[in-house]
């Protein structure tokens, strides 16, 4: 793999050397996951606004009525997209293995919540109608309630997606402490939380989500497991032996 680093410290994939004609190549094959993402997005848009369905059915449980709104967690909630772009492109970037087995768990794990979504056709109905408080939290809250449909739901994309982001950092050779990687455990939790509290997902799609997790963490890591990227030896660019 060629790399190249910056700051003397971080050794970074070489893309100046791609070419469409390496595309087949193990220094670059991995960029083939990327053709994913438009497949999905057309998927997800079919679903949720072009494939209207005449009803859905409601997930709720006993437990969404105990939890209270609070906008407060409307913050973990946006960071999701940090946190998912953010390893997405720190691992396409870092660490190509990480980068294959964290795109191995979004196409099964996405592509299984969409076949849900048209199998099973659900909604949530649990935002309130009016906000307590009054502050620059609730009115995005309200605003983003507008633009977000509040159908296809379970299983929640947020808590596979926070997964997804976790577990690519844990298969990652730059986080295998323990402190990252409770770092990122407290990080997926709290995003997966978020989600209850600012109303846009029942607990149920919470619990769904981690059976379909279960099935793309075999798919993508298998045998290997988490962390098999410990101790991969950083690949730099070889320089000749100074003389003397």
């Amino acid at each position: 793999m060629n790399t190249t680093k910056k700051a003397g410290k971080l050794d970074l994939v070489d893309y100046r050397q791609f070419r469409f004609s390496k595309l087949n190549t193990p220094e670059f094959s991995h960029l083939k996951y990327l053709l994913f993402w438009p497949i999905y997005g057309l998927l997800f848009l079919t679903v949720e606004r072009l494939w209207i369905r005449d009803s859905y059915a409601p997930v709720h449980c006993a437990l969404d009525d105990a939890i209270p709104f609070c906008e407060l967690f409307l913050l973990p909630y946006l960071f999701w997209f940090v946190f998912l772009v953010g390893m997405l492109l720190y691992t396409l970037l870092r660490d190509p293995d990480a980068f294959r087995g964290m795109m191995r768990f979004i196409i099964v794990s996405y592509s299984a919540a969409i076949l849900i979504y048209m199998l099973f056709p659900n909604c949530q109905q649990l935002r309130p109608l009016a906000f307590q408080r009054d502050n620059p939290l609730t009115r995005f809250i309200a605003r983003f309630y507008e633009f977000d449909t509040n159908t296809n739901v379970c299983p929640s994309i947020h808590v596979i997606g926070s997964a997804a982001a976790m577990f690519a950092a844990w298969d990652s050779r730059d986080f295998q402490t323990a402190a990252w990687r409770i770092a990122f455990l407290v990080t997926a939790l709290l995003i997966s939380v978020s989600t209850v509290f600012i109303k846009q997902h029942s607990v149920l799609d919470l619990l769904a989500a981690v059976p379909v997790c279960g099935a793309a963490y075999w798919f993508a890591y298998g045998k290997k497991g988490i962390g098999a990227g410990k101790g991969r030896p950083r690949k730099t660019e070889k320089t000749a032996p100074r003389a003397g």
